[in-house]
């Protein structure tokens, strides 16, 4: 092993070929590594470098990959003159302070793979070569620069002899048009944000049949949009916001049967909304705020039930809301503001569990505000200012444990002002003109009259002694209503009683289940999770299934089982085991899901029989992450399993989260459920896939646990921790993975921080794992 200026080169095989290995270090490119004939890889990513590139280095026959990126370089490349890369392949020099103009031979590297130089301050013209020598080109990322494209005709020429080209980033750069040669390009992602280009979308962008993401946000492209964009059979992501687009919203959107992000943001698409919204299955965020449609929001658009996000703000829409809004059981955000919507509030909205931000703002909506909205336990911002609404601010609304923003100014409400939970944080500016509120002084509003304060002891009165008088006559009416009808049901199957089919049409009971699972026999059991056993089952019509049994040690609450049920059967993902129904009773509760054949990842993990390398992990993991984060984007947390809890049963639960071993810290000290919490469970499973050790291991004792034994580990005794399996298949390369061991190790220890506020999100955690996979299949590919 050889050291020079800080830098370790290693040799990576019997044939004297070097490779670098890099720590966090600063200081300059030391020139001497140019003399190193054989090095084929110079891994300098994530450093503290400044300065230039020594020109040495651009002109190194046997380099195959050249990675600088994330550092503070700076100054011009090199000039042209002695360029030589001949087997270059990667090139990431994104993420400096680089500036001046890119050399033309640097793309006379004809092997090149992965060029990507984002996130600089290269200008000038963009070198006007024929991009078809580069054949084996998949991304071109130059994104964020402030480079000039004059010719936009040949430069999109060119690319479509790049055959492999998948991405493809523009944006942050000078583009004049979009010409019809992109048409033929074979790229999947295509961005180019903020080029100014202008002109019209050519009709040949229908052509691109690979194409999943497209997006020209922030140009100022104009007239129609063309109806061939529904040979765009594979897009999944279409923005085409903040642009000078004209015409009315096409019908074509409706037969893209994989878009499911559409952003239409402008300011002159007019006419109506089609119908055939309903069609749209797979859309699950629709934006076309600010435009100007005209006609009442069409009914199809509320049988979307698996929609996200809708915005449609700033339009002329009419008519009212019907009380079909309620369909929408996944949806996050819904903005309506800024219309002609008339008429009231449906109390049917407030099934809506999982919206977050509701916006219904100046409108000309009337009668009083539900109190039913107290039930949308997820809102977080709720906006109905600049409307006609009368009566009272409901108090449910105080039980709202998420609500952050509020506004109800300009309207004619009057009573009292909440003023407990979150309402002590309110402003006047969110109660302001309305006709006579009353309430505490800081809301700017007068102190409520003896009048308002006896009425609400009258109430109380009323609820204390009356109502319960009343209450009790029509229970005893219903009993004897109920044991009249069981007369005749009384052959009947009791165990069927409680049945919970999720909202869905199929309804499996608690005796098919039964047979289905040979009476739970033993020889059906597949494993048991921290709440419940899970059993393979065969129905009558052959279908494959597991049952999930859930083991509730006292009386569970069945209606927030039955929510969280209905919650789970409205999430779509494809890394999340579909949940095909429920069967619910006073003994009984159960989810029937959809059987994985392949088995469990604890089964591959720690099976004698099996073995994962490391890619099959990682990949494991991003995937567990991406289902994670649509969790979390569906604003679902800790999966709702903690609520099936009894509450006579928390100071128990609390009391095993020491040997429980994936639960954050704050659930065992304060009770509290949070995606936050996720993250740090996630941290722990991420740390046990790579390591092969259940956080309750026999070996964590005392101080000593999952989380420190990693931490403990960094940098230098990897490979103690590595599960042992990876240390043999890796072979050779375990210098190269233990580069990525390191930054994963570091990744699930930011997932596992003590503070919630400190730790990262599953977005930051998939955007990790993707480039840590970009270097890995690089690297096996040199």
């Amino acid at each position: 092993m050889k050291e020079k200026g800080g830098l370790f080169i290693v040799p990576l095989c019997s044939q004297n070929i070097n490779n670098i290995v890099s720590y966090p270090f600063s200081g300059t490119i030391p020139k001497e590594i140019g003399y190193l004939d054989k090095l084929e890889r110079l891994l300098l990513f994530n450093n503290r470098l400044s300065g230039s590139i020594p020109s040495k280095i651009l002109n190194m026959s046997s380099l195959t990959a050249l990675v600088v990126d994330h550092n503070s370089l700076s100054g011009p490349l090199p000039s042209n003159t002695g360029y030589s890369l001949p087997s270059l392949q990667y090139l990431y020099l994104n993420e400096n302070n680089f500036v001046g103009n890119i050399p033309n031979n640097i793309f006379n590297s004809s092997n090149l793979i992965d060029f990507q130089l984002y996130d600089n301050a290269f200008s000038g013209t963009l070198p006007n070569i024929a991009f078809g020598n580069l054949r084996f080109l998949e991304f071109f990322l130059i994104y964020d620069n402030n480079l000039t494209i004059d010719d936009s005709h040949q430069f999109f020429t060119s690319l479509t002899n790049c055959r492999y080209l998948k991405y493809l980033d523009l944006s942050g750069n000078h583009i004049p048009n979009l010409p019809k040669s992109i048409g033929n390009i074979t790229s999947e992602y295509i961005r180019a944000e903020s080029c100014g280009i202008g002109g019209y979308i050519p009709l040949e962008v229908g052509n691109m049949s690979n194409l999943l993401f497209f997006d020209m946000y922030d140009n100022n492209i104009n007239g129609p949009i063309p109806r061939s964009v529904k040979g765009l059979q594979k897009l999944q992501h279409l923005s085409l916001s903040k642009n000078g687009l004209q015409g009315s919203f096409i019908e074509e959107f409706c037969e893209m049967k994989s878009l499911g992000e559409l952003y239409l943001n402008n300011k002159k698409l007019s006419g109506v909304l089609p119908t055939c919204l309903g069609n749209m299955s797979s859309i699950i965020r629709l934006y076309i705020g600010s435009n100007s449609l005209n006609s009442k929001i069409p009914s199809s658009l509320w049988s979307v039930i698996d929609i996200l996000q809708v915005d449609l703000s700033s339009n002329a829409f009419i008519g009212n809301l019907p009380p079909e809004i309620g369909n929408l059981r996944a949806i996050i955000l819904l903005d309506l503001s800024r219309n002609q919507i008339s008429s009231n509030i449906p109390t049917t909205i407030s099934p809506l569990q999982t919206l977050q931000k509701l916006s219904l703002a100046d409108n000309k909506l009337n009668g009083s505000i539900p109190e039913s909205l107290g039930q949308m336990i997820s809102l977080i911002s709720l906006d109905l200012s600049q409307n006609m609404l009368t009566g009272v601010i409901p108090k449910s609304l105080e039980s709202l444990v998420y609500l952050q923003n509020i506004n109800f100014s300009y309207n004619r409400l009057q009573g009292e002002i909440p003023n407990d939970g979150h309402f002590k944080n309110f402003t006047a500016q969110s109660f302001m003109h309305n006709d006579a509120l009353c309430g505490d002084p800081h809301f700017q509003v007068p102190t409520c009259s003896k009048q308002v304060k006896k009425w609400s002891m009258e109430k109380k009165l009323i609820l204390k002694y009356i109502l319960p008088i009343v209450v009790s006559a029509i229970l005893v009416v219903a009993c004897i209503i109920v044991l009249k009808h069981n007369k005749t049901r009384k052959n009947e199957n009791t165990l069927g009683r409680g049945l919970s089919t999720l909202g869905a049409p199929r309804r499996i009971s608690y005796y098919e289940l039964v047979q289905a699972t040979n009476g739970f026999n033993e020889s059906n059991f597949l494993g048991r999770g921290a709440f419940g056993s899970v059993y393979q089952g065969k129905l009558l019509d052959g279908e494959m299934i597991a049952v999930k049994v859930i083991d509730l040690q006292s009386e569970a609450k069945s209606k927030s089982f039955d929510a969280e049920c209905n919650a789970m059967r409205n999430l779509r993902h494809r890394n999340l085991v579909k949940i095909i129904s429920s069967c619910s009773n006073l003994d009984f509760k159960s989810l029937v899901m959809e059987f994985m054949s392949n088995g469990s990842v604890e089964k591959w993990l720690y099976s004698n029989n099996y073995c994962l390398n490391f890619l099959q992990r990682l990949n494991i993991m991003i995937d567990v992450a991406s289902a994670l984060e649509y969790l979390h984007h569906a604003h679902v947390s800790d999966f709702g399993i903690a609520k099936l809890m009894d509450e006579g049963q928390s100071q128990t639960h609390t009391q095993t989260l020491a040997t429980i071993g994936y639960l954050a810290p704050e659930y065992g000290s304060r009770g509290i459920v949070s995606v936050k919490g996720d993250v740090y469970s996630y941290g722990i499973m991420l740390m046990e896939i790579f390591t092969k050790r259940k956080p309750i291991d026999d070996m964590f004792v005392a101080e000593l646990s999952l989380k420190t034994w990693i931490s403990r580990s960094l940098p230098n005794s990897i490979m103690e921790v590595m599960d042992s399996n990876l240390v043999q298949i890796t072979g050779d390369e375990i210098d190269d993975i233990l580069t990525h061991m390191s930054s994963i190790f570091s990744l699930a220890l930011s997932c596992c921080e003590d503070s919630p506020e400190a730790r990262i999100n599953m977005a930051e955690v998939i955007a990790s794992l993707i480039k840590i996979k970009t270097l890995v299949v690089g690297a096996n590919a040199v």
